[in-house]
């Protein structure tokens, strides 16, 4: 795969002899490690969550409507937060916004143990915490090309697919076992995960952004232009069609699953077993997605994993009444690190620094949005033919991925 072409402004090390390992680079470890304790906190409040409100009000319907609350917030906040992480400051609006959720988790956790956690409280916390996290992460995304090499930012991406995965595997299993021993102590933990991550934050030293040369539209005009400068590029016209139904797919047939796995009278334990072997699947993706770039040339990956992931779906689907459908859709994932890194590396490559923000808010929400139907689009599959076909129903948009990734012009050309 060639490399992305060296930008103005862009990284902080002279682009010359061999690049140091990305190892190496304080700044980048620093806010790294930072967001991975913040990741760890968010996947066991991700957990303690539901399990809160279904214990203090016994409704499983309020406890799926505090997680949609959340998940409604951060689409909503998403184009805001690409003005505001391109508008202001990067590193001061992350430095507010750990702060922002710590003061809430401190809260919420107080609150519970003084037994004065409300129903309401509780829903008021998500909801804060998701808009902070919508602005943190957008923020975060932007910066990433002003804090390593422009022949590492897809190494850089892949690393975070790794935090990603990896916490999202050790993140609910903690989450259950603090919960179960004082219910406070998950969003206690949390509040202390976003504290480490602020410490993190404030001890970056290199510049999250370019200096701004000219004033900055209104905040209207700013959405717009990050809208019109994805759509008006091929190759990211290519990645939202390419990355929505991915990540839709993905979303429902995992859905579909666990749904067909209980229907089959499979253990809660297994249902959540199954969950563990696909984020397996991932974390190791990512771990290879430094080598796979360097052997695979763009088209060549993309075509790869569409096709092999529909292929793998249409395996898992026959096997849909047993965990072991999990494995082939552990082994679909294992390229999807790979993808999302030289996706999204050559999209921080050829964006200017001062439109990171609304591009990559822009692509953020168009995958998120997708994903957020296809649970119900999964539920609704799944009541009408069973869950063979839901799962079948999901490998047909990969299949459409596969389409787009092959007649993209914008593909073929970036990775010329």
């Amino acid at each position: 795969m060639t490399r992305p072409p060296l930008t103005e402004g862009t990284a902080g090390a002279p682009d010359t002899g061999r690049p140091p390992s990305l190892w190496r680079n304080r700044d980048f470890n620093l806010l790294w490690t930072g967001q991975c304790l913040s990741d760890l906190g968010g996947a066991m409040t991700d957990l303690a969550v539901p399990l809160l409100v279904l214990q203090q009000t016994g409704s499983p319907a309020r406890a799926g409507l505090v997680g949609t609350t959340g998940l409604a917030v951060t689409l909503v906040c998403r184009l805001p937060a690409g003005v505001l992480a391109d508008r202001f400051d990067r590193r001061r609006l992350m430095i507010v916004s750990d702060a922002f959720r710590l003061s809430v988790y401190t809260l919420l956790a107080c609150l519970l143990l003084a037994g004065a956690a409300r129903l309401a409280v509780i829903v008021a916390v998500v909801a804060c915490s998701a808009a902070a996290t919508a602005v943190f992460s957008t923020a975060e995304h932007a910066a990433i090309r002003n804090l390593v090499r422009p022949d590492q930012i897809a190494t850089a991406v892949a690393r975070n697919e790794a935090r990603s995965y990896g916490t999202s595997l050790a993140g609910p299993p903690l989450g259950g076992l603090l919960f179960g021993v004082g219910r406070a102590l998950p969003f206690a933990g949390n509040a202390l995960s976003f504290l480490l991550s602020l410490v993190a934050v404030l001890r970056v030293r290199r510049p999250l952004q370019q200096t701004r040369q000219e004033p900055s539209p209104s905040a209207g005009a700013s959405a717009v232009q990050g809208l019109r400068f994805v759509l008006g590029h091929p190759f990211l016209r290519a990645l939202l069609l390419i990355a929505a139904p991915l990540n839709m797919a993905f979303t429902g047939v995992l859905f579909a699953l666990t749904l067909s796995l209980r229907r089959a009278g499979l253990s809660p334990f297994l249902v959540g077993l199954a969950g563990t072997i696909f984020a397996v699947g991932g974390l190791l993706g990512a771990f290879a997605a430094p080598a796979l770039q360097r052997m695979l040339r763009l088209p060549v990956l993309l075509t790869l994993l569409c096709w092999a992931t529909a292929a793998l779906m249409a395996v898992s689907a026959l096997l849909s009444t047993t965990i072991l459908a999990a494995v082939p859709l552990a082994a679909a994932v294992f390229l999807g690190p790979t993808a999302n890194a030289a996706l999204f590396g050559h999209q921080a490559a050829l964006t200017p620094d001062h439109l990171q923000g609304r591009v990559v808010s822009v692509l953020l929400l168009a995958a998120g949005s997708v994903a957020a139907l296809a649970p119900a689009l999964a539920g609704a599959l799944l009541g009408r033919w069973g869950g063979a076909t839901a799962m079948l129903g999901f490998s047909l948009l990969v299949v459409a991925a596969a389409v787009a990734a092959g007649c993209s012009r914008g593909i073929r050309a970036r990775a010329a």
